[in-house]
């Protein structure tokens, strides 16, 4: 073999490595790439809306109980995102357990609490300063929140009996009548 002839083997064999190197570390880079455009579009869609079919969810409660959104079907759920460190989260409290007590006899209405970013020792404060009564979880991992792209708390669902969001609220609720409001029209009162 001559010194070009050795030159040249030698070269490709040393540019085959790095050569599949670059292409896997392109490749990575695509992906990455790919992944984060995704989530950035899922964040400027804005929350889930009214007439959109609620994403399903398993939130599992701070007694242990798992409650899993496909199970309630037939049933109005309200879905109120939380926290203890939010102030208007206090302003509130009050009126959605006095709504609670007031259809929970019923059955047709199911309030859920999803504690967001907390501590559950500051949650169990927070449930009990309030006295509230109906079934609250911490959203492990974020995934309910993430799932109904909530843009911080409070942030209220209310989900129709086919599994349809048919109210948002965006902050809190300002008074009982506005609860009833959005939820006695699903109901047929």
């Amino acid at each position: 073999m001559t010194e070009v002839e050795e030159k040249t083997v030698t070269e490709e064999e040393t540019n085959t490595g790095p050569k599949w190197g670059r292409m896997l570390v392109w490749g990575g880079l695509l992906v990455l790439l790919t992944i984060v455009a995704l989530g950035l579009k899922r964040t400027q869609e804005g929350p889930v809306g009214p007439g959109q079919e609620a994403p399903a969810f398993v939130l599992t409660t701070f007694d242990g109980q798992e409650i899993d959104s496909a199970d309630l079907a037939g049933k109005v759920i309200v879905l109120n995102f939380w926290a203890s460190w939010c102030k208007p989260c206090e302003q509130e409290a009050a009126d959605l357990e006095t709504a609670w007590q007031y259809y929970q006899e019923g059955g047709d209405v199911v309030f859920l609490g999803v504690d967001y970013v907390d501590t559950e020792p500051e949650a169990m404060v927070y449930m009990n300063k309030f006295n509230i009564s109906y079934p609250n979880g911490a959203d492990l991992g974020t995934r309910i929140s993430q799932s109904f792209r909530i843009r911080g708390v409070p942030e209220t669902y209310i989900i129709d009996q086919d599994g349809v969001l048919t109210h948002t609220q965006i902050g809190p609720f300002t008074s009982l009548l506005q609860i009833t409001a959005v939820i006695d029209p699903l109901l047929g009162q």
